[in-house]
C-alpha cells in the first residue's frame, strides 16, 4: 500500500495546534491576525483526517500562553530531542525569542524575522522532514517556493493578504540563505541580467516571488482572485496582478474559502453567557442581549435591534468611515425602535467613534469598546446584525460567524463577502444577509434599511428565517469543507490520491 504523502505547512503564525499532534501542543499560540486562525484550522482538519501533516513555525517566546519561560525552554527542548518523531518543527533564532508579537510594525525587524524563519526552514526543516508537498503562507515564506522549484518539490503558495517586503540577494545570503542555488526562480523588481549584476542592487519581492515560483497559488476566496486578475483593485501592485494573472491563465490558481473555528458556535461557545442553537435562539438571544447591555452600559432593552461591529477599525479596508458618517443618522432615524450599536474592536477610528458618541451624548445607544475576545463572542450572541462594509476583503470570517450565531451580516459586495453572503429574500426563504454595491454612506444606509425591514417582520416569520440561516451556515462554513478543498488541490499537484 502506498504511503500517505507528507505535507509540510509553513506558517509564520498559528492560533493553536490540535491536541495530540505533539506534547504540549495545546499551549502553542502565536497570532497576529486571521492567518493564524486559518493555519490552525487547516492543520487541525488535516490531522483529524489522519494526514501525515507537519508544521514549521518560528520559535517565538510568545508562542506559549502565559509566557512561562522555564516551562517554555523545558518543553521546547523536549520536543527538539524528539523532532524525528514529532510533527512540530521550530525554526530557532534569537530574533524570535525576544519578540512580544509576530510582527513588530518595523519593516527592518520583520524582514530579519522573515529571513531567519526561511533560513531555518530551507536549511534544516525541509531536509529533515523530506516532504512530498510544501504549503507556504504569505510573504514571510515567499522565498521557499523558489527553493522548492529548484529541488522539484511541489509547492502551494497561499495569499492571505497583499502585504509584501523586498530585499537584495546580498542581504538574503548574508542571513544564511544560499539563494544562488535558486535565484533565477525569484522575482526581481527589474528583470535580472545575471546573478552578479542583480546581487547588490536589484531587490527581490517576497510575495510576488512566492506567486512566481510556486507550482500552484491560491487566494482565500474565489472572487478576490478574480477581482485581482480583472484589475478591480488599484492598490494591488502591477507585478502581483501580472503574476497572478499568469497563474490564472495557466490554470494554476484558485480560491479556497476559509472557515471559522469550531469554537464559534453558540451552542458550545464557552464565552457566551447563554448557549443556544437554531431552535431556541429567539429567547436566548434576548438573554444574551441583556447581559451585553449590562456589561457595556447600554439601555436595557431585550427587544432593541442591535448592530455589532466586529472588525478592526481600519478605514483603508474595513469601511469604518462609512459607519462614522452614518452612525448618528442611523440612530436618529430608528430611535423609536431602541436601536443600539456595539463596536468591539481596535484601530485608527476608535477615538473617532468615541468622539461621535460623546458629542451627541449617545452612550446608552452606542458602546465603543476596544477589542476583547470574550466581549466579542458575547456580542455575536447578543446582536441581530453584523456590520462588515469592507472596500475589499480577501475572505473575511465575521460574516460567516454572524450567520452561525443568527446575527445577519451587512456587507459591501466584494471579495470573500460576495462569496459568502447572499441577499436575504424572506418570501422565498433564500439568502443570509444584506449586500450593497456602492461603497459609500448611502449604500450602507440602504443596507441598514433592508435589515430593519427584516427586523420588523412578524416574529414567527423572522424566527423561521434565522433558524434556517443558522442551520445552513454551520453546514456551509466549516473546516471539513475547507480541508477537503485543499486535499483536492494537493492531489492535483501530486497527481495521486492524498488519502490512501
Amino acid at each position: 500500500m502506498p504511503t500517505r504523502p507528507r505535507i509540510l505547512i509553513v506558517t509564520p503564525e498559528v492560533t493553536y495546534l490540535p491536541e495530540g499532534i505533539s506534547p504540549g501542543a495545546e499551549d502553542y499560540s502565536a497570532k497576529a491576525g486571521g492567518l493564524a486562525d486559518v493555519s490552525a484550522a487547516l492543520i487541525s482538519a488535516l490531522y483529524d483526517l489522519s494526514c501525515d501533516v507537519h508544521v514549521a513555525i518560528p520559535d517565538y517566546r510568545s508562542i506559549y500562553h502565559g509566557n512561562d519561560e522555564p516551562r517554555h525552554h523545558r518543553e521546547v527542548e523536549k520536543i527538539r530531542r524528539r523532532l524525528h518523531e514529532e510533527r512540530i518543527h521550530f525554526a530557532v533564532d534569537r530574533v524570535f525569542l525576544y519578540k512580544d508579537g509576530v510582527y513588530s510594525g518595523y519593516s527592518d525587524k520583520d524582514l530579519k524575522v522573515s529571513l531567519a524563519f526561511q533560513r531555518e526552514v530551507i536549511n534544516n526543516i525541509i531536509p529533515r522532514v523530506n516532504p512530498d508537498i510544501i504549503h507556504c503562507n504569505d510573504w514571510m515564506t515567499g522565498l521557499i517556493p523558489a527553493m522548492a522549484r529548484r529541488y522539484e518539490i511541489p509547492c502551494l503558495f497561499t495569499i492571505h493578504n497583499i502585504h509584501t517586503m523586498t530585499s537584495t540577494l546580498a542581504t538574503i545570503e548574508d542571513r544564511g540563505i544560499d539563494a544562488a542555488a535558486f535565484w533565477h526562480w525569484l522575482y526581481f523588481k527589474h528583470p535580472p541580467v545575471n546573478y552578479e549584476e542583480s546581487r547588490n542592487t536589484n531587490r527581490v519581492d517576497f510575495l510576488v516571488s512566492g506567486v512566481f515560483s510556486a507550482h500552484y497559488v491560491n487566494t482565500v476566496s474565489p472572487t478576490f482572485l478574480r477581482e485581482i486578475v480583472e484589475n478591480r483593485h488599484p492598490f494591488v501592485e502591477p507585478d502581483l496582478r501580472r503574476e497572478l494573472t499568469h497563474k490564472w491563465e495557466a490554470e494554476c490558481a484558485t480560491g479556497i474559502l476559509n472557515a471559522p473555528e469550531p469554537e464559534f458556535n453558540p451552542a458550545v461557545d464557552e464565552m457566551v453567557q447563554f448557549n443556544y442553537g437554531p431552535k431556541n435562539h429567539r429567547a436566548k438571544k434576548k438573554q444574551n442581549k441583556i447581559c451585553l447591555q449590562e456589561t457595556v452600559g447600554l439601555e436595557i432593552n431585550p427587544d432593541a435591534p442591535m448592530f455589532f461591529w466586529p472588525s478592526r477599525l481600519d478605514p483603508v479596508q474595513k469601511g469604518c468611515q462609512l459607519l462614522a458618517e452614518t452612525m448618528y443618522d442611523i440612530i436618529s432615524r430608528y430611535w423609536d425602535t431602541g436601536i443600539q450599536i456595539v463596536s468591539v474592536a481596535d484601530g485608527a477610528y476608535l477615538k473617532h467613534f468615541h468622539d461621535i458618541v460623546d458629542f451627541h451624548g449617545l452612550h446608552q445607544r452606542i458602546s465603543i469598546c476596544g477589542f476583547n475576545e470574550q466581549l466579542s463572542h458575547q456580542a455575536f450572541a447578543a446582536s441581530d446584525f453584523i456590520f462588515m462594509p469592507s472596500s475589499f476583503e480577501p475572505c473575511g470570517l465575521p460574516q460567516m460567524i454572524g450567520g452561525i450565531y443568527g446575527s445577519l451580516p451587512i456587507v459591501f459586495d466584494t471579495g470573500g463577502l460576495h462569496d459568502t453572503v447572499r441577499q436575504l429574500d424572506a418570501d422565498h426563504s433564500t439568502g443570509n444577509g444584506f449586500l450593497f454595491n456602492v461603497h459609500d454612506a448611502k449604500g450602507l444606509n440602504w443596507a441598514v434599511d433592508r435589515a430593519m425591514d427584516f427586523f420588523r417582520l412578524d416574529a414567527d416569520e423572522k424566527e423561521q428565517q434565522i433558524r434556517r440561516i443558522m442551520t445552513e451556515s454551520v453546514l456551509e462554513f466549516n473546516h471539513s469543507r475547507c480541508a477537503e478543498s485543499y486535499i483536492k488541490l494537493y492531489e492535483k499537484m501530486l497527481q495521486r490520491p492524498f488519502l490512501v
